[in-house]
């Protein structure tokens, strides 16, 4: 099986990029699933279920979130009503949605989906994400073998020190929320497949996705300032992971740039 998943999609630039790169990108790496890390698609605030079912008519088989998911009022209606739909796993008993998922995505293997949030440097501070993806990968396992991951979470130290806990019991573990892909893909001891940050899909002349002048001033002068999404050097940004369904071990892991002419 292989699978991409595509970091934070930032805006309509972001969105853009899926519907004109996806095509292709589907093709020449012969892609049977697609994950995407929706929480910045609406304006680079949140996602709304309009936006949601632009992204699963492009060919998106799942979105997960981070801490922009509360951005837009409407959120509650996709928490309610659909399953492809993910928010971290670690808020509190009781808060709509649903932080896993098992699919069923055509004539595919199941497969499932984790959401999960980290604490160091993030708000709000939600539950120790650690033990609950333990237990939830364990439960999960009882579905499927095979179980890709989307820790959404600042520090380095945290996204490494979870996904070591996690080796050998989910297949791929890879970061968001940072907007920076980094250059640390790899497949660990017992199987699972790393990256600490898939980066974004957006327009990469900016500041994480923003127009460059209004965070410069907010730097500058510590005053308020309206940042707008960018729009110039549109990138799609993630990785491609292939998956022996049988065991549910990564085989390869592969960084994905893809700039939209």
């Amino acid at each position: 099986m292989k699978l991409l998943f595509i970091g934070d999609i930032v805006g309509a630039p972001g969105r853009r990029a899926v519907r004109e790169l996806l095509p292709s990108l589907r093709q020449r790496h012969a892609l049977d699933v697609i994950i995407a890390n929706g929480e910045n698609s609406a304006g680079g605030n949140g996602i709304t279920p309009d936006i949601a079912a632009e992204l699963f008519e492009l060919g998106v088989d799942a979105i997960t979130t981070g801490d922009h998911l509360w951005d837009q009022k409407e959120v509650m209606d996709l928490l309610q009503n659909e399953p492809r739909f993910l928010r971290p796993l670690n808020y509190p008993p009781g808060t709509p949605g649903r932080g896993s998922s098992v699919l069923k995505i055509r004539d595919l293997p199941p497969l499932a989906v984790l959401n999960v949030q980290g604490r160091t440097f993030m708000q709000p501070p939600l539950d120790n994400p650690f033990p609950l993806a333990l237990e939830e990968a364990k439960w999960l396992r009882q579905h499927t073998n095979i179980i890709f991951v989307d820790f959404h979470a600042e520090a380095t130290s945290e996204k490494i020190a979870f996904a070591r806990m996690l080796d050998g019991q989910v297949s791929a573990v890879v970061g968001t929320h940072t907007h920076v892909q980094t250059a640390d893909e790899q497949i660990f001891p017992g199987g699972t497949a790393y990256l600490t940050d898939a980066g974004f899909t957006g327009p990469h002349e900016s500041v994480l996705g923003r127009e460059i002048h209004p965070v410069l001033q907010r730097f500058r002068t510590a005053m308020p300032q309206r940042f707008e999404v960018a729009r110039n050097d549109v990138r799609l940004h993630g990785a491609v992971i292939e998956i022996d369904p049988a065991s549910g071990k990564a085989l390869a892991i592969e960084r994905v740039a893809e700039k939209l002419l």
